[in-house]
């Protein structure tokens, strides 16, 4: 019968009639194809936790070894010996520890999801990931010592030295408000906005008397969140553009 056929996922796992498998399949299969002590991580983990966006390509799989697994197809193998059985507590997201389950699937916790996420991906993923764990109510461990403020001007920055823009004046004082970047001539505000600085409904509600103060000073004001300088940076580009040339 076409629905009990087995499908071959990885050397000694086998999917039940199903040859698309889905990506809790793809994950749950990529762990036992690595045995005892496998656990999903890095960004694959960070997908399990919903910090970050599933994609195609190996999965990535962290085992407690330095040696003696092979590497298999489909499968990014990280070898890491701090990862043994003695410092493996199961605990859930939300604690400490390094490794746990979420829908029967072993996974690094989201600590030590995001750990592994640095230096491994973009820092704005890195960055995304965060927020969203903040969003889930995660505490982390060093949250507070991220330059994550800094972090998205200089995505901005980078962002208008990739179009060639004039350069604008950072963090100045017009009257009793500080901006992110002005383009004095052209009398272009613009502020970049982070879900970290943005918790409250007083920051809210400076945002507004900032930008009704500004323009009724003859300023215009762009304001974008960190994520459409992310995600969509050509159209944060253009708009830039045309207010410059306005």
């Amino acid at each position: 019968m076409q629905s009990g056929r087995l499908h071959r996922l990885h050397r000694g796992v086998y999917a039940v009639g199903h040859r698309a498998p889905t990506h809790h399949r793809r994950w749950m299969a990529a762990v036992l194809a690595c045995g005892e002590g496998a656990f999903l991580s890095h960004h694959s983990a960070a997908a399990l936790w919903e910090l970050l966006r599933p994609i195609n390509g190996p999965v990535h799989v962290s085992v407690p070894s330095t040696s003696g697994r092979k590497r298999r197809p489909g499968i990014h193998l990280h070898r890491v010996p701090s990862l043994s059985p003695s410092s493996l507590p199961i605990r859930g997201g939300r604690e400490g520890g390094h490794c746990t389950r979420r829908h029967r699937i072993p996974v690094t916790t989201i600590q030590r999801t995001i750990d592994d996420l640095e230096g491994t991906v973009p820092s704005y993923l890195v960055r995304r990931a965060r927020r969203q764990a903040e969003l889930k109510g995660i505490h982390l461990e060093g949250a507070e010592r991220k330059r994550q403020r800094s972090d998205l001007e200089e995505d901005f920055l980078a962002l208008f030295l990739a179009n060639r823009f004039p350069p604008p004046e950072t963090n100045v004082k017009l009257g009793r408000w500080e901006v992110d970047f002005l383009w004095r001539t052209q009398r272009l505000v613009v502020e970049v906005d982070s879900f970290t600085y943005h918790r409250g409904s007083i920051a809210f509600e400076d945002d507004y008397a900032r930008d009704l103060d500004l323009r009724q000073r003859g300023f215009t004001v762009l304001r974008f969140a960190d994520t459409q300088i992310e995600n969509e940076p050509d159209r944060v580009a253009a708009d830039v553009a045309a207010a410059l040339n306005a």
